[in-house]
């Protein structure tokens, strides 16, 4: 193999996401070339519970697609749905993702909270753009791992809101609810915003260096899961919790 050739992937992980989309560009990876991510689209039509209850029937299809590709862990990701059906169904999938496919389970739900935790930090202001509703089983979801939610912004964003946003338009908006969050709770020791297509993760160390607290967001969390099991090597120079791991 010459120097100009990929190496082979020492590490696969799987990653249901709620739909398809498009690849975006990032200039630094944050993961090495030799750990590699595949993906497979749950079809969430919307985040209503209806609609997150019956694109869950295929999570096992997508589990077998993404062991069809080698995957070595599955984490499924997109917290409205961790938000719909609660932590202890999670936990109870990934458990039942190891026990039927082999390979551990994971939502990146409960990696923000391990995230949290690994962190020390125990209250939170949540930057959301969601629906109030979804907004709700965030916040029982965080409870129940111990992390209470000060506070709680809203834009009333459903899937079709969240999924036809831009990455200005994300960039600008998440900028903008952090700072209504952070203003509404200056006491919170961590600030959250969940959701992983309406933002560049240069907002994590922009909204770090102004309020002085760790910066969560949901995709930002299964990045460090894998760090965090020596899977990956931590980064500098994206925030707090990709430096810690």
């Amino acid at each position: 193999m010459t120097q100009a050739e990929d190496p082979s992937p020492r590490f696969i992980s799987g990653v249901i996401s709620p739909v398809t989309l498009p690849p975006v560009k990032q200039d630094e990876p944050l993961l090495p070339p030799d750990v590699i991510e595949v993906t497979t689209p749950l079809g969430i039509t919307d985040y209503t519970n209806e609609a997150v209850n019956e694109a869950m029937l295929r999570y096992w299809d997508c589990v077998e697609k993404l062991q069809e590709q080698k995957a070595q862990r599955v984490t499924i990701a997109g917290f409205p749905i961790a938000a719909q059906m609660g932590r202890k169904y999670f936990q109870e999938l990934a458990e039942e993702t190891e026990r039927r496919a082999g390979i551990p389970g994971d939502s990146d739900a409960e990696a923000t909270v391990a995230a949290m935790h690994h962190l020390g930090v125990k209250r939170v202001a949540m930057a959301s753009r969601w629906a109030d509703e979804l907004n709700e089983g965030v916040k029982v979801f965080l409870a129940d791992a111990g992390i209470e939610t000060l506070t709680t912004t809203s834009e009333g964003q459903w899937a079709r809101q969240a999924f036809s946003m831009s990455i200005e338009q994300g960039i600008k908006l998440a900028i903008e609810l952090g700072r209504k969050a952070m203003k509404q709770a200056p006491q919170a020791d961590g600030l959250f915003l969940p959701g992983g297509v309406w933002r560049s993760l240069a907002v994590v160390p922009f909204l770090e260096g102004e309020f002085g607290v760790p910066v969560f967001t949901n995709p930002i969390s299964m990045k460090w899961r894998l760090m965090s099991l020596g899977i990956a090597p931590a980064v500098q120079g994206w925030g707090r919790l990709l430096a810690s791991a």
